[in-house]
């Protein structure tokens, strides 16, 4: 296994640049700034796509420490799209069981994937660098992205009809010009912080200890956390296994703690001690000192740069909703600006990505905010309901749903997303209209497969037929069709001048090889489905529409809204 840390790449300037004003660099299509998770995966998402992308970082090397480590089964389905899933997931440590303490008692298991049916487990815990290897990886198999390390912003004009980008590096500053901009440069956005914008939140008044050691250990691989357990009283303590005998332990430490004291390896190596013993062998790999937080600016979008990770939003870490969130950024805006900048879909179709992943957003901050309000009361009266709901959770599950040691991060539902249609048939179960789509057992051609795969890059119409085959657009039920370039007809049938093409649903990449695609009873349970019900997905895989009847009118009427082109 490469060693990803130990890797540093040589500046040089992107292509295309100028080095004055007076010289006219050539306009690119996207430029990204930032190659962290979110904008590797960005990045390769729009390559994917035939966008060619400019990706600048300000850095000469791969995140420093493990950082984020708890990947979930949704992120893990988008690498899975791109290419790098497998990767990721025989690196990393798969779970789905956490344990809750109070001090020495177990207070009750929780398991986040109790089904069998799931290709992908519920979390995966692989340290930040492992995450950006394997993308820089797939990255450099891409002739449509040109990865330009030492490049830092240093100033934004955002116009109407594009961006223009000054940037420093260590031969001087130069020019870049691009139809769009995607800041997915961290919290502290030299992208937002050009264009003169601010994140708005709450900084909560409490410090937490990351300590990384390796170390031989008996402990099942579980996310177990502590409430004022004996070796840390009155504070809080979890601890997570990483691949390469890598343990990640965060110790609360209080608002008063010194962080620079804090961080020295002969403070650290006590608290370690106390929770291992004292004769547990171990050396530190990363240690570092955190404050919550939780923030995100008020609109993602500001003409054309858009924001994106923690760029845009920030959340606590317990709760494994940093990184996640922001891998679903990219998901969310990747197709949206492939189908723009393909003429495929208006402009306006990029103001949703603002209006979902906001709502994301506050979703998020919500579930963090609260989580951190009870792994760290500010009031005795908090303290004191706190410690009763961690009492009766020994006994009774109704206060297990109130006890709170970081909701895990799942993927936001768009219910009341503008490119949804409503339903006019009635459905039921957790499959709804703005949900990912769940995944499930299916056979292709005979052999054992899953259905996600089944979906391509693009819009995904899937009907349930009577013997249990999946049919998948343009041609899904026998004698019927979608025809031949009818994409920008309007609803009469006339062509339509002003609209860009429809876009239309694609087949199955697996029935190109003309296998057949049938649903496992798991998947006919997990989509409420019955003979001809069928589903609309978007490229990101959230179902936009949904039938009990196979109708191509509504379908084509359901891309048009779902693009903006209706």
């Amino acid at each position: 296994m490469m060693d990803y840390q130990a890797l540093r790449f040589e500046h040089r300037r992107p292509a295309d640049h100028a080095a004055s004003a007076a010289d006219m660099p050539t306009r690119h299509p996207v430029i990204i700034v930032g190659a962290g998770p979110v904008g590797m995966t960005l990045a390769l998402d729009l390559a994917q796509q035939g966008i060619r992308v400019v990706l600048l970082d300000d850095d000469d090397k791969l995140s420093a420490g493990s950082r984020a480590i708890c990947f979930a089964k949704r992120t893990l389905e988008i690498f899975d799209r791109l290419g790098v899933g497998d990767a990721m997931v025989a690196k990393g440590v798969s779970w789905n069981v956490g344990k809750v303490f109070a001090k020495d008692d177990l207070v009750y298991t929780f398991n986040l994937l109790a089904e069998d049916g799931h290709q992908r487990p519920a979390f995966i815990n692989l340290q930040q660098y492992y995450v950006e290897g394997f993308l820089y990886d797939a990255v450099l198999q891409q002739a449509n992205i040109d990865v330009c390390w030492k490049n830092r912003v240093v100033a934004v004009d955002n116009r109407i009809d594009g961006a223009m980008l000054t940037v420093e590096s260590p031969d001087g500053n130069h020019l870049l010009a691009a139809d769009y901009v995607i800041a997915c440069d961290g919290s502290r956005s030299p992208v937002r912080k050009a264009l003169g914008l601010e994140s708005k939140g709450q900084t909560f008044r409490d410090r937490f200890l990351i300590a990384d050691v390796k170390m031989t250990a008996p402990f099942p691989t579980e996310r177990w956390f502590w409430f004022d357990p004996p070796f840390h009283p009155n504070q809080s303590v979890l601890l997570h296994k990483q691949p390469d005998n890598v343990w990640r332990i965060d110790f609360q430490l209080g608002w008063d703690a010194d962080p620079e004291e804090e961080k020295k390896p002969e403070c650290v190596r006590p608290r370690v001690q106390a929770l291992l013993g004292a004769d547990t062998e171990f050396e530190f790999e990363w240690i570092s000192v955190y404050t919550f937080a939780c923030m995100r600016m008020e609109k993602f979008r500001q003409g054309r740069v858009f924001f994106a990770g923690d760029s845009a939003h920030l959340v606590s870490p317990f709760g494994a909703r940093g990184a996640n969130s922001g891998i679903q950024d990219a998901d969310n805006l990747a197709w949206k600006l492939a189908l723009v900048s393909s003429g495929n879909a208006p402009d306006r179709l990029l103001d949703t990505y603002a209006s979902e992943r906001e709502y994301a957003a506050d979703e998020n901050i919500l579930n963090s905010t609260r989580a951190t309000d009870f792994i760290t009361p500010k009031s005795e009266i908090s303290k004191l309901f706190r410690d009763a709901v961690l009492a009766l959770a020994r006994d009774h599950p109704f206060a297990r749903r109130i006890v709170n040691s970081g909701r895990l991060s799942l993927p936001a539902t768009l219910h009341d997303s503008p490119l949804n249609t409503a339903d006019s048939d009635e459905f039921h179960g957790a499959m709804m209209l703005g949900a990912p789509a769940v995944d499930a057992p299916v056979s292709v051609g005979g052999i054992e497969a899953w259905f996600l795969p089944c979906l391509g890059a693009n819009f995904s119409c899937v009907t349930l037929g009577s013997s249990n085959e999946l049919c998948f657009a343009p041609s899904p039920l026998e004698g019927e069709g979608w025809g031949e370039g009818d994409g920008g007809s309007d609803s009469t049938g006339s062509a339509s001048s002003n609209r860009p093409p429809l876009p239309q649903p694609q087949p199955s990449p697996l029935r190109g090889r003309g296998e057949q695609i049938i649903a496992s009873a798991e998947w006919i349970a997990r989509y409420d489905a019955q003979p001809r019900t069928t589903y609309l997905f978007r490229p990101d895989q959230h179902v936009c529409a949904r039938w009990r009847q196979y109708d191509e009118v509504a379908i084509k009427a359901a891309i048009a809204r779902a693009t903006c082109n209706d």
